[in-house]
């Protein structure tokens, strides 16, 4: 039985061969339609969530199977004190796979320990959304076709975005990969990141807080929110939250095959007038969440097309 805790847990074959069924996937759904037909998923989202939670079910019942679960803590006996442990132990028997959102870093990894059933994390606190993660590979391979030798820009919270942080780990696997990291000082990449992922594997990157004077440099720009969420004090959320503003100015300094990633939601880091530029590819990105989904359940569940 097989996890998905973080985006390292799949080697770069494994990640490859599920790309492929992803496009796969996306040429053709009708044909697996009926493949997961009486597995059930269950989503369990501490945490608020439209896209990842609405995007797991769509991708099980895409694949003909059934959905349960709840859309927050409040929901679930954890208002009664349960423990992570002993609700995935009871879910486990009503489920065939897990999809696990919670506030906590490290949940996740307690669940699938106790698991009896795949588990998928789908977000824990600001560490890490592997899913995500095979979805911004997915729109990269798909819209690129290929993950070596690009130059990656990652824009505005870098120390508490999640996604950020899990696709910096899943991209130095691959050669030719360069980062440039676009942030204020207050929200710079964490410390452990610079140094035992980027620094450790001889990653090459730069940071900056100008976004304007790196744009002609990029093949990719990984756009961020500043995430209301993650901060104690709201005079440094206002104060930091307009930082990084992409318009249609700030694209005209870019290349004519970049693209513009945002893992969503978005609140005004991109203008919606940037919303019509060909290269702005976040609600495709979207779509391919379903689909990289689908064959991830696939996966682990090890169905397969007969």
């Amino acid at each position: 039985m097989k996890h998905l805790i973080n985006p390292l847990d799949f080697s770069v074959e494994e990640t490859e061969e599920l790309l492929l069924l992803a496009e796969d996937i996306a040429k053709d759904r009708s044909r697996y339609s009926e493949i997961c037909h009486g597995k059930k998923l269950a989503t369990l989202f501490y945490e608020p969530s439209t896209r990842t939670r609405l995007s797991f079910e769509a991708a099980m019942l895409n694949l003909g199977g059934n959905v349960l679960g709840f859309a927050s803590g409040g929901d679930s006996s954890a208002s009664k004190g349960e423990s992570v442990a002993d609700t995935i132990r009871v879910v486990s028997c009503y489920a065939d796979i897990v999809a696990m959102r919670h506030p906590k870093e490290g949940a996740a990894l307690v669940a699938a320990t106790h698991a009896s059933v795949p588990v998928i994390n789908a977000g824990d606190g600001g560490h890490q959304h592997p899913t995500q993660t095979l979805t911004d590979l997915l729109t990269i391979h798909s819209l690129k076709g290929h993950l070596d030798n690009l130059t990656i820009g990652l824009c505005g919270d870098l120390k508490f975005g999640r996604t950020v942080h899990s696709l910096i780990s899943a991209l130095v696997r691959y050669p030719g990969i360069k980062f440039v990291l676009i942030s204020p000082e207050e929200l710079k990449v964490p410390s452990y990141i610079r140094k035992e992922v980027l620094q450790k594997n001889g990653i090459e990157f730069k940071e900056t807080e100008d976004l304007e004077s790196v744009m002609p440099e990029l093949d990719i720009l990984y756009m961020t929110r500043v995430q209301r969420e993650r901060f104690f004090n709201e005079e440094d959320y206002i104060r930091l939250k307009d930082k990084y503003i992409l318009d249609m100015n700030k694209m005209a300094l870019a290349r004519e095959d970049m693209l513009v990633l945002h893992p969503l939601p978005r609140v005004n880091e991109i203008s919606v007038e940037v919303d019509n530029d060909p290269r702005a590819v976040y609600f495709k990105q979207a779509q391919f969440g379903v689909y990289v989904r689908m064959a991830l359940i696939m996966k682990l569940l090890g169905v397969e097309l007969c």
